[in-house]
């Protein structure tokens, strides 16, 4: 209806503005105007657009392979920093090892020392027994001589003051007295 109605006006003559369609002036300077911002924007705004699109391409690709290289060296250093943690926990492992083995030589050499002292000082020990043994047996073989002397002057009756005589009494009556110990012993044993 709309179509008739305007094609109406244009038969008939008496052409009236309709606000639905343009003047043909308007349609020519619309045109123009459409095609200088055309050119405008393909000419100045699209290579600005590009460039800066390129240019963001560039560093966000740059920030990406920065990104990676920077991962690939963090790998790199984690990698060389776990190296050197298990080398030091190895070598920590090895120097306890070899700490317990010098500490087990030094408990062994300590051991040593003090069974080779205790041994010392056990012959020595043995050796001053021994010798106080013996002065203890050479001081009571001489109280035992002179008081045996003595006795047998007083049983006897006489003096016994002759020293010779009296050393030989009391050596054989010391013989004899070991040789019963002896006896004594050795009945002991084989009983």
């Amino acid at each position: 209806m709309i179509s008739t109605a305007l094609i109406r006006a244009t038969e008939d003559g008496d052409y009236q503005a309709n606000p639905l369609i343009p003047h043909p002036w308007e349609m020519a300077a619309a045109f123009i105007g459409f095609f200088v911002l055309l050119f405008v924007v393909i000419k100045f705004v699209v290579p600005k657009f590009e460039s800066t699109y390129q240019e963001r391409v560039a560093a966000i690709e740059g920030g990406i392979n920065e990104a990676e290289e920077a991962k690939a060296e963090a790998e790199a250093l984690k990698a060389q920093y776990e190296q050197n943690l298990a080398d030091s926990r190895a070598k920590a492992s090895q120097i306890r090892e070899e700490a317990r083995a010098e500490a087990a030589q030094i408990v062994d050499e300590a051991r040593s020392k003090a069974a080779s002292e205790a041994a010392r000082i056990t012959e020595q020990a043995q050796a001053q027994i021994a010798a106080e043994r013996a002065a203890a047996e050479a001081s009571l073989k001489a109280d035992v001589g002179a008081l045996a002397t003595k006795l047998a002057g007083q049983i006897v009756g006489e003096a016994l003051e002759d020293d010779a005589r009296s050393q030989r009494v009391v050596d054989r009556f010391l013989a004899d007295l070991e040789s019963d110990q002896q006896r004594s012993t050795t009945a002991e044993a084989t009983q």
